[in-house]
This record gives C-alpha cells, structure tokens and sequence, in this order.
C-alpha cells in the first residue's frame, strides 16, 4: 500500500489548509486512518484518527475544535482539515493506515505511513 499526502504549504497565522492521503488501492475500507506530524527536533505526535466507518474520531488536545479528520471510502482517501493554523502547528504531517478498524492514537498500531507533507506556518 502506498499513501500519498498533499495540501501542506506555507500558510500565516489563522489561516487555513486541508490535507489529503489517497491510498493506491481499496486495503483502508476496514481500517482505521491516521494524521500525525513531526516538528524539526521533536517526535512525531499523534494529531486525529478515524475509525473505519468514520463514525467515531479522537483528536490531540492541542488541535480540538481546530482541526477535523474526514474520510471517503470510495476515494480511499482520508482528510484533515485544518482552521486556525498556529505557528506551533508547523510540522510534517504524515497520514497513516492502522492495523485496527476502532480508533487508536498510539503510533505503533499503524502500518502503512505516507511520505509526509509540509506544513509552516508563519507568525
């Protein structure tokens, strides 16, 4: 499986971007998704999941009521939108496939990894 993310920029404060990770074939119907980023010099964190029928999510306290996870099956692609940029926001977000249909937040639980796209965002 290969995941391919794209909508990252340079954005200033305030604004807004969605993301988007199309997988190259049908294997995340039944799989939860993932968003989690690395900042330079940090780890990388946990941002939003989605469980495979995209009824439930969790988010990291630091992006609730600011970023929304979405999904559309049909595309197998799972989104991020992203209100309210901080420059703290400023990162590589990747998109992730999970070995397990609920929603999980810890990184070990996902197998497949997208190649990461860039996110800055000015002060």
């Amino acid at each position: 499986v290969q995941l391919q993310a794209s909508g990252g920029g340079l954005v200033q404060a305030g604004d807004s971007l969605r993301l988007s990770c199309a997988a190259s074939r049908r294997t995340t119907s039944n799989n939860a998704l993932g968003w989690f980023r690395q900042a330079p010099g940090k780890e990388r964190e946990f941002v939003a999941t989605i469980s495979w029928r995209g009824d439930a999510t969790n988010y990291a306290d630091t992006v609730k009521g600011r970023f929304t996870i979405s999904r559309d099956n049909s595309k197998n692609t799972v989104y991020l939108q992203m209100n309210d940029l901080k420059p703290e926001d400023t990162a590589v977000y990747y998109c992730a496939v999970s070995l397990y249909s609920t929603t999980t937040s810890r990184r070990e639980s996902y197998r497949y990894w997208g190649q990461g796209t860039l996110v800055t965002v000015s002060s």
